[in-house]
């Protein structure tokens, strides 16, 4: 089995312990005084990519639930963090509906928890299954809007999308 590898640098060891701690609801495996490795079996990894005019390199993580009740107990995780906790419910982004909260890492990086509610036809609409043509029109005007504005982030408009 393979598990996907991510290593972040931060400016503070102990403030970034404590967030990914709470995080993962998990102390770190291995903890060393310039270092520290969390060894999780959960969660499984949603990688994507995307080209929409956003600055390359890393855009945002996150955690994807599987249901209504794990989105509630990451939300009340990221309240354990006294932090700003910016909530979308009935996002329409990424080719999908979801609920979402974002927070920030001691660094500034966003981390997204979602709940999947469905599918969606273009990256940043919940249109009602519009004809091919319709589809092939919202996703280039998607995709145009998208190069105009913040995306995928606590700081991204209301709307936006991922």
């Amino acid at each position: 089995m393979k598990r996907l590898h991510v290593h972040i640098s931060v400016n503070n060891l102990d403030t970034s312990i404590r967030f990914y701690s709470t995080m993962f609801a998990s102390e770190p495996t291995v903890q060393k005084s310039d270092y520290a490795k969390w060894m999780l079996e959960d969660p499984r990894v949603n990688f994507a990519i995307s080209k929409r005019g956003a600055a390359p390199g890393l855009n945002h993580l996150g955690m994807q639930v599987e249901s209504t009740e794990e989105l509630a107990g990451m939300h009340a995780r990221l309240e354990k963090l006294e932090e700003e906790i910016k909530a979308e419910k009935g996002a329409a982004c990424c080719y999908s509906k979801s609920d979402k909260y974002w927070a920030e890492d001691p660094q500034g990086i966003p981390w997204e928890t979602f709940h999947t509610l469905e599918s969606i036809p273009v990256f940043g609409s919940d249109s009602a299954a519009p004809t091919e043509k319709a589809t092939e029109e919202a996703t280039e005007e998607a995709t145009e809007e998208a190069t105009e504005e913040v995306c995928c982030g606590p700081g991204a408009k209301a709307g936006a999308c991922c």
